[in-house]
């Protein structure tokens, strides 16, 4: 058995700390090593303890989360769990965090709650285990091409991810042109995050990025953002493709689950479609992406050393569901030559 991850907790609440360190106390696999309420606290227990971990709490007094988060991955770079508030500017904090080179984030909990901070427990082990290297900076992304230089075809293209889904897909989604094939999503997100994710992603992207709503068409130069939390996002309708938002139990723990996608997007599209499983926790998504590949579908799987957490994608290349395993950065290219239009006429 390998030794527990060591965290170190840091919030400027007493409450908080006390209910964070209970909860993953309760994991015999995770030991809090220590707690700090602010961020020159917590500088001096990093350099004391040296945590595995660190749970940071992103509104804080004296540097607030973000700042420290910057300072930690310049500095010592190490796996950062941020704990936001579930709010919308706790969203757009959370993102930006993601994007700095956070972990993951988890929401505080609503009054009541029956299971406050989820799955924080399992974060925290992950990060543990994750071989990343923090310290590398993200290359700025070449410009996608251009409308006149892309044809697109008649393909749908369906993404899964979870954990360090954020800057993997901003990374392959700044590939594409304004004209790129119909897109559908489901990444793993608290429920108030998706919507400010969408709109982060609209201004980064070429194309127009939105939150999916029940019966939004899917259309060239447009991709569609799973809501986080309440449904599942599934594709219907062969003669007009439609996103559909369907009242489910989780699936894999999860909804909206990446299986329940990629098993509507084979049913639907077949052969006209491309599946891609991204960074992630897990095992959401390997069935639904062989359901894909069975259905003629291309299927592309992120390669260990790129993910975040090689957990979605290594379980759904074990099953056989990946056509091809590739890099981050050669994922959004390849993407576009499986969807572009042949010279003869469109796929």
């Amino acid at each position: 058995m390998s030794a527990p991850a060591r965290v170190l907790v840091v919030d400027d609440s007493p409450t908080m700390r006390g209910l964070i360190t209970a909860v993953l106390s309760s994991d015999p696999e995770v030991n809090v090593i220590g707690q700090a309420g602010d961020a020159l606290e917590a500088r001096e227990a990093i350099k004391r303890l040296n945590p595995d971990v660190v749970t940071l709490d992103i509104e804080m007094p004296n540097m607030n989360g973000l700042d420290f988060l910057e300072k930690i991955m310049t500095l010592r770079p190490m796996p950062v769990i941020m704990v936001s508030t579930m709010t919308h500017r706790g969203a757009e904090a959370s993102l930006a965090a993601l994007e700095i080179g956070a972990f993951d984030c988890v929401g505080k909990p609503a009054p009541g709650e029956l299971r406050p901070f989820g799955d924080l427990a399992e974060k925290v082990k992950a990060a543990a285990r994750t071989q990343r290297q923090f310290s590398q900076p993200v290359a700025a992304p070449a410009p996608p091409p251009s409308v006149a230089d892309f044809r697109v075809g008649r393909k749908i293209v369906a993404i899964g991810s979870s954990t360090g889904g954020v800057e993997a897909l901003i990374a392959v989604l700044q590939k594409f042109p304004a004209n790129c094939p119909p897109t559908v999503i489901t990444q793993h997100m608290p429920p108030t995050f998706t919507k400010s994710f969408a709109e982060r992603l609209n201004r980064l992207c070429a194309p127009v990025v939105q939150e999916a709503t029940d019966g939004a068409r899917l259309e060239i130069g447009k991709i569609y953002l799973a809501p986080g939390g309440e449904r599942h996002l599934q594709v219907s309708n062969a003669s007009a493709p439609c996103c559909r938002l369907v009242d489910r139990a989780p699936v894999n723990g999860h909804r909206p689950s990446v299986d329940v996608l990629f098993d509507s997007v084979a049913e639907l599209a077949g052969r006209n479609a491309v599946g891609v499983i991204l960074t992630g926790m897990g095992r959401d998504g390997a069935a639904g992406l062989l359901k894909m590949r069975h259905a003629g579908a291309r299927t592309l799987g992120q390669n260990e050393k790129t993910c975040v957490v090689y957990g979605m994608p290594r379980v759904a290349h074990e099953l056989g569901a990946v056509e091809q395993q590739l890099p981050l950065s050669a994922i959004g290219e390849e993407i576009l030559k499986m969807t572009a239009a042949r010279k003869e006429g469109t796929e």
